[in-house]
């Protein structure tokens, strides 16, 4: 409810009402306004006066506002917004505003609202910029955080090392129970799930290789096909693949998760070094199960193409094996398994960087757990194609 007194003396005392609505009561002098705000100015009384305050808004006669909060009561952030709505109208044509009466609760309200309304304007009038911008900026930004991470990551692998404080006359420096308890859970707990996917994928591609080579009536080279491509590429991509959708996921989402908990913070303040509490033991386990899970995957694999090859293509599991040792030497097996170790490092690196990143909420958890799959697999397969061209440049 919007009251208007013409003069200072003929504004009478005012009083909300009984149910506790809104209301001006404006006293004018000349292009001076004065304007009392009472009443409870909250989310649900705030539509009764919010056609008053348009009008009030709206109008272009006033040359001095002054607004008196000291009888609002139950101002909240909807409240607030009106006045502040109120207050940037005037102010946009050049009006002298003040605002008194206000107590220190709604001085913080009335600031805040101010400044995320400012904000919002500031967003809305940013020019709309074309789409090649934006993409190139995307670009940008990401070579940065790229930038950032491989510096991140050589401190954490420089820090893994110092941390892990290997050095002579210190016998308790490196904790052999919790490297082999990792062993145990990214290792020994990823084998069934490394056979069963190197089998099929082994199996699929003998199937396919005896497909196609049949049009030439060479079914029997399909080991050849199976062998080399599974020993020198296929086995450790896959378990690097897998190990970082398993194994990574859980180095980021644990750490992440102790991050959150401030237990991070903890190991500091007692004296020892975070990354090389946490994060040595992750790396010393990858790197000795990736190898060894390499070797599972290439026998599950070759197992699945014999057994395919057998079914499909009548070659028996004997000439199977006889072709193979004749296609393949030691080059091939260690062509592959060199990579290993140097995929399980960037797993565990990759990891640790985005659980060491993780912020306090929820959400930030979910989005560096993802961030880091999807990393470790692009940055796997970019390794990958760097082993391939360098063996092919040192003809090994």
């Amino acid at each position: 409810m919007l009251t208007n007194s013409q003069g200072e003396a003929s504004g009478a005392p005012h009083r909300p009402g009984e149910n506790g609505e809104p209301r001006v009561t404006l006293r004018e002098d000349g292009g001076a306004v004065a304007c009392s705000l009472s009443g409870a100015w909250n989310t649900r009384t705030v539509a009764h006066i919010d056609a008053q305050m348009r009008a009030l808004e709206a109008r272009d006669d006033i040359r001095h506002l002054e607004l008196d909060v000291s009888q609002a009561t139950g101002l909240d952030t909807a409240g607030a917004w009106l006045i502040e709505r109120l207050v940037h109208a005037h102010e946009q044509r050049g009006v002298d505003v003040t605002v008194s009466g206000q107590s220190e609760a709604a001085t913080i309200l009335l600031a805040a609202v101010r400044d995320a309304v400012a904000q919002d304007r500031e967003a809305a009038a940013r020019p709309h910029r074309a789409w090649i911008l934006n993409l190139l900026e995307r670009i940008g930004r990401a070579m940065y955080e790229a930038r950032d991470d491989l510096v991140y990551g050589a401190n954490i692998l420089g820090a893994t090392i110092g941390g892990a404080q290997m050095k002579l006359g210190r016998a308790h420096a490196v904790n052999p129970a919790a490297i082999v308890h990792q062993i145990d859970r990214m290792g020994v707990g990823a084998v069934p799930i490394i056979v069963l996917m190197s089998a099929i994928v082994g199996a699929i591609i003998a199937q396919q290789g005896a497909f196609q080579l049949r049009y030439f009536g060479a079914e029997i080279f399909v080991v050849d096909l199976v062998g080399i491509l599974i020993l020198r590429e296929l086995g450790v991509l896959m378990t690097a693949i897998m190990i970082a959708g398993r194994s990574g996921s859980a180095i980021t989402a644990e750490i992440g998760s102790m991050k959150m908990r401030e237990e991070v913070d903890a190991l500091t303040v007692i004296g020892l070094n975070p990354v090389g509490v946490l994060v040595f033991p992750r790396l010393v386990a990858l790197m000795i199960a990736v190898p060894c899970l390499t070797i599972v995957a290439n026998f599950a694999a070759l197992g699945g193409a014999m057994f395919i090859t057998w079914l499909y293509s009548g070659i028996p599991p004997a000439a199977f094996i006889d072709r193979l040792r004749d296609s393949i030497d030691l080059s091939t097996i260690f062509a592959g398994l060199i990579k290993a170790p140097f995929m399980a490092l960037i797993v565990g690196i990759i990891a640790s960087i985005e659980g060491m990143k993780v912020g306090g909420s929820a959400e930030s958890l979910g989005n560096h757990v993802t961030a880091s799959v999807v990393k470790a697999i692009f940055v796997v397969i970019v390794i990958d194609g760097l082993f391939a061209i360098f063996y092919a440049a040192i003809d090994f």
